[in-house]
């Protein structure tokens, strides 16, 4: 059973209105600090997502919450995507360093996951005040909007879209894939993955290349993808799966055939 989409939505919108925007430019040195190689936390993150697992698992008795702060305090909390009661992954700020800078590149992520499977997920982006949300095989929406992965241009090179690879993950394929990505249409990355997933899912680009590879980065935003037409899999092959979090690379693109000649030709195959 998928808890009631709208229901969610107004949640998370709530939280971040009371919790996230009234600290927004407004944080002081002692809110904020580094979890380390530069991983920030404000007190908003830790507000926000201390409401979120409350409300959230309150909808769905049994359920538990998988937030990306209490994973860097229990790093065992992790093991709750493996088993069979429902998880609530969330992303309280994904862009947290944008959001401590004052720069309004950041949003609110949840998805709702059973056995292994995302079956739903939100997307918030509390400065547009526009939320994105998919339900599994319902389609993927941006405030009413049916969501559509743009289609595949004719060539390759033509293809847009961001490679983040380098500073996580193995170094020498990234800088393998950086040297190859010059002959796409590379576009800088926006330092927030959900926003990265909403430019890739209204068709604004084509793909996406992420190795690092933390479920609350990605189990929202590669549904919505999804549901809206686009394709995901591993640099080394398999769907993705949010426990999994030993793959080199995740790759995004409008569709299958598109995926598959992308990632050849970024791997020089």
């Amino acid at each position: 059973m998928i808890p009631d989409i709208d229901a969610v939505a107004r949640l998370v919108e709530d939280v971040a209105a009371t919790e996230i925007m009234p600290r927004f430019t407004r944080l002081r040195a002692e809110d904020v600090r580094d979890k380390g190689r530069g991983d920030l936390v404000t007190v908003a993150d830790e507000a926000a997502e201390a409401r979120l697992a409350a409300a959230l698992t309150a909808l769905v008795p049994g359920s538990t919450a998988l937030g990306e702060e209490a994973a860097a305090a229990d790093p065992g909390l992790l093991r709750r995507l493996g088993q069979d009661a429902p998880v609530w992954v969330i992303d309280p700020i994904d862009g947290t360093a944008n959001f401590a800078e004052g720069l309004a590149r950041f949003v609110v992520m949840v998805a709702y996951v059973r056995r292994g499977a995302v079956l739903a997920a939100w997307i918030h982006d509390p400065v547009a005040r526009a939320t994105a949300v998919a339900s599994a095989g319902e389609g993927a929406w941006l405030d009413g909007r049916r969501l559509r992965a743009p289609p595949p241009p004719e060539r390759l090179a033509d293809m847009s879209g961001t490679l983040l690879a380098g500073f996580y993950g193995q170094r020498e394929l990234g800088r393998r894939l950086q040297a190859r990505g010059r002959g796409l249409r590379t576009r800088r990355s926006l330092r927030c993955a959900g926003l990265e997933y909403l430019r890739l899912a209204t068709g604004e680009m084509h793909f996406s290349l992420f190795t690092r590879l933390l479920p609350w980065d990605h189990a929202p935003g590669v549904l919505i993808h999804a549901e809206a037409g686009g394709h995901a899999g591993y640099l080394e092959g398999g769907a993705y799966a949010p426990a999994r979090l030993d793959a080199s690379g995740l790759l995004l693109a409008p569709d299958a055939a598109s995926w598959q000649a992308l990632r050849d030709f970024l791997l020089g195959g």
